[in-house]
């Protein structure tokens, strides 16, 4: 879990040009994001399990 001090900062933006970077959009973790959707690993997968993610399903072969 990201700090609440991390993530509350991230939401309100900078007040000079800087150097952006991601942030999952429900945990606020920094680590692992998916461009495509915006979450990271962890909450993909537990979205994707739930099926909460339309088009994703799990891999098998």
């Amino acid at each position: 879990m990201a700090k609440k001090a991390m993530v509350e900062k991230w939401k309100r933006g900078s007040k000079y040009k800087t150097r952006e970077y991601n942030r999952c959009e429900v945990c606020g973790r920094p680590r692992a994001i998916y461009r495509e959707f915006g979450l990271c690993r962890v909450c993909f997968r537990k979205m994707a399990l739930e099926g909460k993610l339309p088009g994703v399903k799990k891999a098998s072969w």
